[in-house]
């Protein structure tokens, strides 16, 4: 089963900690969180990005 991360938009604060951890997954647009590479979660650590969001916006879905 994959992993996928979710952001919550109307959650997310734009703090970025989720960008430094896991780039290659993460980016900051219009000052908010977005998934730009949902596959590619085996290249960083997207659950440390889950655990360290501030305000508990991402989500790791399995499917």
């Amino acid at each position: 089963m994959a992993k996928k991360p979710v952001v919550d938009w109307e959650t997310c604060i734009g703090c970025g900690s989720c960008v430094e951890v896991c780039p290659a997954v993460f980016e900051l647009r219009d000052e908010k969180a977005v998934v730009i590479a949902e596959d590619k979660c085996d290249t960083c650590d997207c659950e440390e990005a889950m655990n360290i969001c501030p305000v508990e916006a991402i989500t790791i879905v399995e499917e």
